[in-house]
C-alpha cells in the first residue's frame, strides 16, 4: 500500500468541493492532476471511493469512512509542521516541579531582554526528562541525575532543601529544622520526579513510613492535610506556595543541584545563552545555597527578612 499524503489533500478537496474541476481549481493543479491522484489512491487501496458523474462526485460507502481518516491523517500532520514551526521561534524550557523557583522570572526578563524574537516559555511536565523525551521541551530543568545516555546536562547551579509540613503541625512553629525530626512522621516522596530518597536522612534516622505520591499538587493536598510532610528544594516553596503549607529551612540536608537537560545529538540552537543567563542568575543570589523561605497559608514568599540557621 503506497498512499501518499497528497493523495489525501486532493480526496479532501474533492469531497469539499464536489466536482473535479472545483477541486482542481482550489489546489491550484489541473483536472487531470486530481483524476490520476484520486485513481492512484483508489489503486493503492483497492477499492473505489469516488462516484463520478457528468456533473458532481459523490462518495462511496468506503471513501466516506476514508475520508474521515483522511481528514485526521492530514490534521496530525499539519500539527506535526506547527510543532516544528513552533520550535524555530520559540526556547520551552521544560520542568517537573518549580523551574527555577525565584530565578524564573527574572530569567525571562534577561531572556526577552537579549532575544526579544524568541520567548522563552516554560512547560510542566510530570515525566522524568520534565518533557524532552515527550519532545514538550526542547531544554529540561532536572534536579537528579538522568542516566540515559541519548541526553546531555550542565549544572547552572544549587538549591538548599526545606521541609514542607502542615501550619498546625507543632514543627511549623519552628524556624529550622533537622531530617531526624521528620522521622516520625509519614514522608511524602515522589519517586519518579522527586529529588527526596530515604538515602536523605542519616544510617538509622530514616523515616518508617512513606506514602508514594505523583506530582507536586498530590504531595502538597498530602502534606496540607496532616497526613505526610515532606522535603524538597527551595524553588518548589517559591513557586508553590499552598494554604496550610509551610515551609521551613532543613538545618542538615545536602543541597540538590540544579542541572539543565537537552538531547546531545540535537541541542537548541541558543542552548549557550540559555546556560550562560541561567548560572549568572543561580550565582548572583545572595545566599543562593542556604535561603529560606517561610510560607504559611497560602502567603506570598516572604523574601525578607533572611535568617541563618539556629546554632
Amino acid at each position: 500500500m503506497d498512499v501518499q499524503l497528497r493523495q489525501l489533500a486532493v480526496l479532501v478537496a474533492v469531497a469539499d468541493a464536489g466536482t473535479f474541476t472545483d477541486a482542481a481549481r482550489d489546489l491550484g493543479v489541473s483536472q487531470a492532476a486530481v483524476s490520476r491522484s484520486i485513481a492512484a489512491l483508489e489503486e493503492a487501496l483497492g477499492t473505489r471511493l469516488v462516484q463520478r458523474t457528468t456533473r458532481q462526485v459523490g462518495l462511496t460507502g468506503v471513501g466516506t469512512q476514508v475520508l474521515a481518516g483522511a481528514r485526521r491523517v492530514l490534521e496530525e500532520v499539519g500539527h506535526l509542521h506547527r510543532l516544528v514551526e513552533q520550535a524555530r521561534t520559540e526556547l520551552r524550557v521544560g520542568y517537573a516541579w518549580a523551574a527555577l523557583g525565584k530565578h524564573t522570572r527574572r530569567l525571562q526578563k534577561a531572556w526577552a531582554a537579549e532575544h526579544p524574537q524568541t520567548p522563552l516559555v516554560f512547560v510542566q511536565s510530570g515525566s522524568v526528562t520534565a518533557g524532552l523525551s515527550e519532545g514538550l521541551a526542547d531544554v529540561a530543568v532536572v534536579r537528579r541525575p538522568l542516566t540515559d545516555p541519548r541526553f546531555a546536562t550542565a549544572q547552572v547551579g544549587v538549591e538548599s532543601r526545606v521541609a514542607a509540613v502542615a501550619t498546625d503541625n507543632a514543627l511549623a512553629r519552628r524556624r529550622s529544622l533537622r531530617l531526624a525530626e521528620l522521622s516520625r512522621y509519614t514522608v511524602a516522596i515522589d519517586a519518579r520526579t522527586g529529588t527526596t530518597t530515604l538515602d536523605l536522612w542519616p544510617a538509622g534516622t530514616a523515616p518508617t513510613s512513606v506514602r508514594p505520591t505523583h506530582g507536586v499538587d498530590e504531595w502538597l493536598t498530602l502534606i496540607a492535610a496532616g497526613q505526610a510532610v515532606g522535603v524538597t528544594s527551595e524553588a518548589t516553596a517559591h513557586q508553590n506556595p499552598r494554604p496550610g503549607v509551610a515551609y521551613r529551612a532543613l538545618r542538615d540536608a545536602q543541597p540538590i543541584p540544579v542541572l539543565l537537560a537537552w538531547w546531545k545529538d540535537d541541542p537548541p540552537e541558543l542552548l549557550g545563552d540559555l546556560i550562560r543567563l541561567t548560572s549568572a542568575l543561580e550565582a548572583s543570589a545572595p545566599g543562593s545555597a542556604s535561603s529560606v523561605l517561610a510560607l504559611d497559608q497560602g502567603s506570598r514568599p516572604n523574601l525578607a527578612p533572611r535568617f541563618d540557621p539556629e546554632p
